[in-house]
């Protein structure tokens, strides 16, 4: 299945999703659209269902009630154009696999049954990936000699190699260094040059408005989706994260700034 030829259509949709643990709700009501070729970053407190979210557009959760569709078809049938990037922590990183091995698992659910193993075209769409996120030279490393970027970047060249068009994020950014960070970006908005729908996981308020094209501020509900100006008020972050509106104030300045 191709992304939709009519690039009006969003690349997700997102209605009236409500998703409960048990009879404990983690989301109520969602609805939004994602156009195609965006940076989108879910930003929110802890325990604001922003996972779940995720969880749900992946398929790995069945609603309560509400629908998803990538490129106005149910995510059911799409499965292999959505592609997810975990947290780093939960991932086995002594499992002894290289780094290209990771990469070919992206083709996996592309290769026929009857075919016995990668064709040389598989291979040549992972050593592509591996060359995008700039990790070519380490083909052959294995996973637990990797630094916190490079161990980021490898699982965005999975889900290159597997064809995604819509690739979801679970906070790339943790944990890594300045450098590092703008190394992820990088690739991030190297996959959105490529026509690539990126959804990303983000706890970080103060590089939020840098980092992306539009925002979805969620707790429980959906309080906002709009432009980082339009997201990062302080009267609204206070409603959400329960805090004094003046230690968002920064904030306001920061993005007026950069959108002058």
């Amino acid at each position: 299945m191709s992304p939709a030829a009519d690039t009006s259509v969003p690349a997700i949709e997102v209605e009236h999703l409500t998703v409960s643990y048990g009879a404990v709700p983690a989301l109520l009501d969602v609805s939004f659209a994602i156009p195609q070729g965006q940076l989108v970053g879910i930003i929110g407190p802890n325990g604001s269902g922003k996972s779940t979210l995720i969880k749900a557009i992946l398929g790995f959760l069945r609603p309560d009630v509400g629908d998803v569709r990538i490129f106005g078809t149910p995510v059911e049938r799409t499965r292999k154009l959505v592609a997810y990037v975990p947290q780093r922590g939960s991932v086995d990183w002594d499992f002894p696999v290289t780094v290209e091995e990771v990469a070919m698992m992206g083709r996996y659910g592309n290769i026929p049954w009857w075919q016995w193993g990668p064709s040389k075209a598989d291979w040549e769409i992972v050593e592509e990936a591996l060359s995008i996120v700039r990790m070519a030279d380490l083909r052959k490393r294995q996973i637990g000699a990797l630094s916190g970027g490079q161990q980021q970047r490898l699982f965005m060249a999975r889900a290159l190699a597997q064809g995604a068009q819509v690739v979801l994020l679970d906070e790339p950014f943790a944990g890594v260094d300045a450098a590092t960070e703008r190394a992820i970006l990088n690739v991030l908005e190297n996959a959105k040059k490529s026509g690539r729908t990126l959804v990303v996981v983000h706890h970080d308020l103060a590089t939020a408005a840098e980092f992306f094209d539009a925002l979805i501020l969620l707790k429980q509900r959906l309080f906002a989706f709009g432009t980082p100006l339009q997201i990062l008020q302080p009267e609204l972050l206070s409603e959400v994260y329960d805090g004094n509106v003046r230690a968002f104030e920064h904030l306001r300045r920061v993005i007026e700034e950069k959108a002058k």
